[in-house]
């Protein structure tokens, strides 16, 4: 059965969410395939040159009146600053004032997912300047104060420094940070410790993708054996027991299956730890 957990601000998060990066045209209907499969928390970005949101709106839209609705489900999606997008595709004006560039992307991801609210909004990355991440967040949390937007948080933020000034800075707290989990930055030890800390949730990408090593190590194999699971599966179950939501992007109807039934057994505290000994320090 899938787990949910809450944060900070008191919105319910699935344990594990289905990406939708890269998809293209097969969007809608992977989105479609990993709610029916029993995924209810989806993730996108209002960035054409790597997302297509409307194909995830589409794919939403397709698994409702199944005795789902939209409250079943948790949405987020992210504003991209301008550096992130083809300069032929910004869903925006990046002429105008940085406030007006995120209130602009809100509204066409509203348009793409056919929703009136989102679950929570994330910042894609830091802005070039401080002040101008600043005003992101700051139209950010206009957004929460008018309803819109449930919680918001930030995305490939690398700087325990920078995401300390953001958290001191803001007057909406990030409850949410989301980093590409991988061994480059000590898979985020102390980001990781700063997020518990403060109960913010701390979502994984590229989880499998790039810890090929840490999924083939004799260790993460034989433990995964003696579970009767894949490593994949160990590796995702490991996250989830120690505070971390992955998100999986796969393809594979069966590899979703998966992906969900890892609720369906626990890692004892000390092969915990000895997985955890696995991580860059």
């Amino acid at each position: 059965m899938l787990a949910f957990v809450t944060s900070a601000a008191g919105v319910q998060v699935p344990a594990i969410i289905y990406g939708t990066a890269w998809k293209r045209e097969k969007t809608a209907g992977l989105v479609t395939q990993a709610i029916v499969r029993g995924f209810r928390g989806v993730d996108t970005a209002c960035q054409p040159k790597h997302y297509d949101e409307g194909g995830v709106g589409a794919g939403v839209a397709a698994s409702l009146g199944r005795g789902l609705s939209r409250s079943d489900l948790y949405l987020h999606t992210k504003f991209t600053p301008v550096s992130g997008h083809d300069p032929n595709r910004i869903p925006y004006d990046p002429k105008t004032p940085v406030a007006q560039q995120v209130s602009e992307s809100f509204s066409t991801s509203l348009r793409n997912l056919r929703t009136d609210f989102l679950d929570c909004l994330i910042l894609h990355s830091p802005l070039t300047t401080f002040q101008q991440t600043q005003e992101a967040w700051r139209a950010m949390e206009s957004l929460v104060d008018s309803g819109a937007v449930r919680q918001i948080g930030i995305s490939n933020c690398y700087s325990p420094g920078d995401l300390d000034a953001l958290y001191l800075a803001a007057r909406v707290k990030p409850a949410i940070v989301q980093n590409r989990f991988y061994a480059a930055t000590g898979h985020d030890r102390e980001i990781r410790s700063f997020c518990r800390e403060r109960q913010m949730l701390y979502q994984s990408f590229w989880t499998l993708s790039a810890n090929g090593q840490l999924l083939a190590h004799p260790t993460v194999v034989a433990l995964a054996t003696a579970h009767s699971r894949t490593p994949a599966q160990l590796l995702f179950r490991f996250l989830t027991q120690i505070g971390v939501v992955p998100l999986t992007g796969t393809q594979s109807e069966a590899h979703m299956a998966e992906d969900l039934a890892i609720f369906d057994f626990e890692i004892a505290r000390e092969d915990l730890k000895a997985i955890d000994g696995l991580l860059s320090p």
